[in-house]
């Protein structure tokens, strides 16, 4: 969104393909503290917020540290350079991400499964978007999501996000109503360095008051252990459909939708072709998917990241390049994020995101024809339902296309 509430449309800009000849660098004078900022505010988020559960599910599945590592380093290191080269090459904030619900599902279902057959899992997975990418069956679909439901789709997925900012005040008084303070006063003084200063604050007092604790991280590099893939049915029906189905539904098609509410337009069928490519290449170091970022993206798309729409993509770029370096240290990184506290990184995330959540309601309700469409998506992705494994962005999307099917079928316009 730009600075007026207006949805970013001007192409000539942003260029919204991934076609330009442009070089791997970003220009000069496109870089700014803010975008950086926000680049590394979203890798905070990310890798704070989720690494535990893939480290959680090396240890349901009985792996060693080097093992774990290497699932991690994979991970960062294949989202980190698909995601900066697409970035600077097309001038979009394309933001790549580990499937969150896909780590999720990982800590119950790879209990009694060799790791070669759920790399061999990983692969099918890799493979099953990649195809879905070559074939172009993604652009028609995220072609037919209104952009009303789109921005509600963004509100409601980050609305809990934004509430998180209270319940960190219950857990961490102190602390998270200082960061406060420094948002609204950065605010007033100085918009684009608000959440540096947030994130100053956070770790400063963090820091003071002893709520940072690192003495049991060990900062050994990564070992990338190969594991030749074993491909079984059962491995397949169990971890290789669910982990598509979920990573597409959950992240790559919300990720895009994202992108949409801010007004881009990438091809949708090629970047998810991008991310099957890069989850093929990387699985048989462990690496169990790689897809569109969604909440991320926001942060790195919003208005937070540049006032220009048409500069952000240095953020982006930003947020991959940081995952390459983590990438050398991922597994005493996860340790890392672990020694800080919950409420840091919940009001740190919240108060960042409040300019998307802003953006897209103002998108929701901009057309009084789709409100009440854009207000079901956003009920029904607040919610937080799963079903199925699947999560609530998705089951939003369907609740609120199929509110708008009904409600505007043979309707004349407004």
């Amino acid at each position: 969104m730009s600075p007026d509430g207006q949805a970013y449309r001007d192409t000539a800009k942003a260029p919204a393909t991934l076609d330009a000849p442009e070089p791997l660098s970003p220009r000069s004078r496109d870089l700014s503290l803010s975008a950086i900022v926000a680049g590394l505010v979203a890798v905070l988020v990310s890798f704070g917020g989720t690494a535990v559960l893939m480290v959680q599910a090396g240890h349901a599945a009985g792996l060693d540290a080097a093992h774990i590592g290497s699932w991690l380093g994979s991970i960062c290191l294949a989202l980190g350079l698909g995601g900066a080269a697409i970035s600077l090459r097309s001038r979009v904030p394309v933001v790549m991400a580990w499937s969150t619900p896909g780590a999720a599902l990982l800590i119950t279902s790879l209990v009694g499964v060799p790791f070669d057959q759920a790399v061999g899992a990983f692969v099918l997975a890799a493979a099953l978007t990649l195809l879905c990418g070559v074939f172009g069956w993604i652009d028609p679909i995220v072609r037919r999501i209104p952009a009303e439901i789109a921005g509600a789709m963004l509100a409601g997925v980050l609305l809990n996000f934004g509430m998180g900012i209270f319940r960190g005040i219950g857990a961490q008084p102190a602390l998270v109503l200082a960061m406060c303070i420094a948002y609204l006063l950065g605010r007033r003084w100085a918009p684009r360095y608000a959440v540096l200063a947030v994130l100053a604050v956070g770790l400063i007092l963090g820091a003071l008051t002893g709520l940072v604790r690192l003495d049991g991280v060990d900062w050994r590099l990564t070992e990338f252990v190969w594991t030749t893939p074993a491909f079984t049915l059962q491995a397949a029906i169990s971890l290789g459909v669910p982990l598509f189905v979920v990573a597409m539904a959950s992240q790559n098609l919300p990720g895009l939708a994202i992108l949409q509410a801010a007004g881009y337009r990438p091809p949708a069928s090629r970047l998810v072709a991008a991310t099957g490519l890069l989850g093929l290449l990387s699985a048989p170091f462990g690496a169990h998917s790689v897809t569109l970022g969604a909440i991320i993206a926001a942060i790195c798309a919003g208005p937070e990241a540049h006032a220009d729409p048409a500069r952000r993509y240095v953020a982006a770029a930003t947020y991959g390049l940081t995952y390459v370096l983590l990438s050398v240290v991922a597994g005493a990184v996860a340790v890392f994020f672990q020694a800080m506290p919950p409420a840091l990184i919940a009001a740190l995330a919240g108060l960042a995101l409040l300019g998307p959540i802003m953006g897209g309601m103002a998108s929701a309700m901009a057309n009084a024809q789709r409100r009440e469409a854009a207000l079901v998506t956003l009920l029904a992705t607040a919610s937080g339902a799963s079903f199925w494994g699947i999560g609530s962005a998705f089951w939003g999307l369907v609740a609120g296309l199929a509110t708008h099917a009904a409600l505007e079928f043979r309707r004349k316009p407004a």
